[in-house]
């Protein structure tokens, strides 16, 4: 079995067990690969580069500058990805299909001619959420594709007609009628 080595000291565990000072202080980067049965075992460093480390994690942690922003006007940026929760979760505010959602309801069989408006994913999202039922991510598209094909068959493939939309008289006049 093949195992990636990040970092080019390597030292057996029975030579570190027995001066792993010595073992350190030769480290390349402070920084080792402790092997045992032929594969990395552990990895030890340096306090010296414990500090160097946590140094760079403390100054990433920071904002790029010294201007800070109220967290009320400050949003996260959209460009980060979207984390999937792993095994199964409840549906949370927030919660949205892969990019691919469109093709992936086309292999279950789920035609979508229009990809899933943002109506109709808020109204997925809070009923499932009151619901507090738990899925897998893959579970939650299925149903999603499902619910946006049932919605849209329900009403003739149009889209829902608005109820606070005020309607137009006909001008026109029937044939057979005097205007």
């Amino acid at each position: 079995m093949s195992s990636r080595i990040l970092t080019t000291s390597v030292a057996g565990i029975d030579a570190f067990m027995r001066d792993p000072r010595g073992v350190l202080s030769n480290a390349e980067g402070g920084t080792i690969a402790v092997f045992a049965d032929n594969a990395p075992a552990f990895y030890a460093i340096t306090p010296e580069r414990l500090a160097q480390l946590l140094d760079i994690e403390a100054r990433l942690s920071r904002p790029a500058s010294d201007v800070t922003l109220d967290t009320q006007f400050y949003e996260e940026p959209a460009s980060a990805p979207a984390a999937i929760p792993m095994g199964k979760f409840a549906m949370y505010a927030g919660w949205q299909p892969d990019a691919d959602f469109q093709r992936q309801a086309a292999l279950w069989g789920i035609a979508l001619t229009q990809p899933v408006t943002q109506e109709e994913l808020a109204a997925f999202v809070a009923y499932w959420q009151a619901e507090g039922k738990v899925f897998h991510h893959v579970q939650w598209q299925q149903k999603l594709a499902r619910s946006v094909q049932i919605n849209r068959a329900s009403n003739g493939g149009q889209p829902k007609r608005d109820i606070n939309t005020l309607s137009e008289p006909d001008n026109q006049i029937p044939p057979g009628f005097r205007g």
